[in-house]
């Protein structure tokens, strides 16, 4: 993505929104199981403000990784990269009081979180936006 801001989420059978991550600028997102299996995506991305990104067809990044291996190699990183976040994200969220995950999304992601909402927070967190509006008013009063 070059500029802007995303979210990429699940939406459960009673319509609530499950964020599993933002994206902002020089991120990647996507739906990986639906890109490489080429099946219908299970997950929504829908862009938070008015963004510009570059998209790439699966045929065409199997091309470009052929003519030149370094962009497999950094491709390949960034995808380490995704996946250890996404297991440090599945191990707080079983290991960690809700308050503690959000003071460490706060602290660990300061470019993204002042351009969200505290719906859009919560959903990520899997707490209410109630939950957030308390946990911010305590963090307020102890400064």
């Amino acid at each position: 993505m070059v500029s802007g801001c995303f979210k990429v989420f699940h939406t459960h059978h009673n319509a609530a929104e499950q964020i599993l991550y933002f994206g902002i600028e020089n991120w990647w997102i996507s739906d990986i199981d639906s890109f490489v299996n080429r099946i219908p995506s299970k997950l929504n991305i829908q862009a938070l403000e008015d963004s510009e990104i570059l998209l790439i067809p699966k045929n065409e990044k199997e091309e470009l990784y052929a003519e030149m291996p370094e962009i497999e190699r950094l491709m390949r990183l960034k995808f380490q990269k995704s996946i250890i976040a996404l297991q440090r994200r599945i191990i707080d969220n079983l290991s960690k009081p809700s308050d503690e995950r959000y003071v460490e999304f706060l602290k660990d992601y300061p470019q993204t979180a002042h351009r969200l909402t505290n719906i859009q927070i919560a959903a990520y967190l899997g707490v209410t936006p109630e939950f957030i509006s308390r946990i911010r008013k305590k963090i307020v009063s102890k400064s």
